[in-house]
């Protein structure tokens, strides 16, 4: 038995030897247990070397007469068998992960038994808010917008036909007698005016009197309303009118606006 006997196992089992060498070979296979043993650990081997070159299959030849270079080729083998081994445990172990975070759901859904199911969130439907279709939209003119809700008592809104000034009147009942709060646009100025309450026995009282600058009020040069608030003794039920009105230089009173009917 000779030394290139023993070195013949792994180009026996890759197939590199002539026909004559590897019956050679198997004769001594036959009574060689420890070649017998190395070959049986090379032919998984032989399956990861598939995609050697052929400068490889001529190098490992070489091996029949140098041992060092047998010796680093099972080394190289070696390597790329374990290098083979963890790409293969860390690719099994990657769709390991991916399958179970798509499966994890689907098996939970067969396997779940009486597992309540997760509650899916609903798209919201929304849709533009609207008025009712009977509501009237305010006036922008009205000088009791946006103060209605904070004044007291029942509201009367008057215009003149000839002076053009337009009124907000609020009256409210009170021990006393009456409590008046107005607004008062379109009014022009300079002027002094006043404030009148006519009884239905057909008396009357001044219960305010103001002067108004060059600008007005509620109008193109003044935007602000003017807001004025008086009382009077006589009860609600006793007033026939309240009338606003332009005194001149000579305490001639003319109405600018009325409010009627209360």
């Amino acid at each position: 038995m000779s030394r290139a006997d023993h070195m013949d196992v792994a180009a026996y089992a890759l197939g590199v030897l002539d026909p004559q060498d590897a019956e050679r070979f198997e004769e001594h296979l036959a009574t060689c247990w420890a070649c017998a043993a190395e070959l049986e650990t090379m032919v998984p081997v032989v399956g990861l070397l598939s995609g050697i070159d052929g400068e490889a299959m001529a190098a490992l030849e070489q091996t029949h007469t140098d041992p060092a270079l047998l010796d680093r080729t099972l080394m190289a083998v070696r390597r790329d068998r374990r290098r083979t081994r963890m790409r293969q445990v860390f690719a099994a172990a990657a769709a390991v992960v991916v399958f179970g975070g798509l499966s994890g759901v689907a098996m939970a859904g067969i396997f779940g038994g009486g597992a309540e199911p997760i509650p899916q969130a609903e798209p919201t439907l929304t849709a533009p808010i609207t008025a009712p279709p009977d509501s009237e939209p305010p006036d922008p003119n009205d000088p009791g917008i946006g103060d209605k809700e904070q004044q007291e008592g029942d509201q009367h809104n008057a215009v003149d036909p000839g002076t053009g000034v337009k009124t907000t009147m609020w009256l409210a009942s009170k021990e006393y007698g009456t409590q008046i709060n107005l607004q008062l646009t379109r009014l022009p100025g300079p002027r002094t005016c006043r404030l009148v309450v006519v009884r239905k026995n057909a008396t009357s009282e001044v219960v305010s009197t103001w002067s108004v600058p060059g600008g007005g009020y509620g109008t193109n040069t003044n935007q602000l309303p003017l807001e004025l608030s008086a009382s009077t003794s006589a009860p609600v039920k006793d007033i026939a009118k309240i009338q606003v009105q332009s005194v001149d230089v000579n305490g001639v009173a003319s109405p600018l606006v009325t409010v009627g009917d209360i």
